[in-house]
């Protein structure tokens, strides 16, 4: 499994719902996991990996969130934070989004949980699940800080890393 870089069309597509909870899910969590661990990241969702489903992996540290179908049933607040992106390397961007989230999902066994989160893991949530709906975190910013960001957006799609920007 590689990372899927920008402006690769999957990252745009919405994903289907996963129906099967068997060894084959369990196999593409695992290897979602290797990705995530080799490449640093905070958080994966199965399109940046070139599958079509709605699952996420999340670790701020404590131990892996796997999460199968997430759905935001509940935001409160906003607040800024500094993300990246395993499909856009070496950008960051300011991005502004909800304190405080309820997420509804499913575990690898199809059981239903529910969670609540605010501070890294919310905006990590929210960067995931955005992912699922063809969402990226450059859709979150103005037209301007776009247009700044459009030589180092052409060197990630002709496969060269970028420099850190804020």
């Amino acid at each position: 499994m590689e990372i899927i870089l920008y402006p690769n069309k999957i990252l745009r597509e919405k994903c289907d719902e996963v129906k099967e909870f068997d060894q084959s899910l369990d196999r593409t969590v695992l290897d979602m996991l290797d990705v995530l661990y080799k490449k640093n990241g905070a958080g994966i969702a199965a399109p940046q990996v070139g599958i079509k489903k709605r699952i996420i992996i999340i670790d701020t540290g404590k131990s892996p969130l796997i999460l199968i179908n997430p759905r935001i049933l509940k935001k409160e607040g906003k607040e800024t934070f500094e993300e990246g992106c395993l499909s856009f390397p070496g950008i960051f961007l300011k991005i502004k989004r909800a304190k405080k989230v309820k997420v509804e999902a499913q575990n690898t066994k199809g059981e239903k949980i529910e969670l609540e989160a605010e501070g890294l893991l919310t905006h990590v949530l929210q960067h995931e699940i955005d992912h699922l709906d063809g969402i990226l975190f450059i859709d979150k910013i103005g037209f301007f800080k776009r247009w700044q960001l459009r030589r180092k957006l052409k060197n990630i799609a002709k496969g060269k890393k970028s420099e850190k920007s804020s």
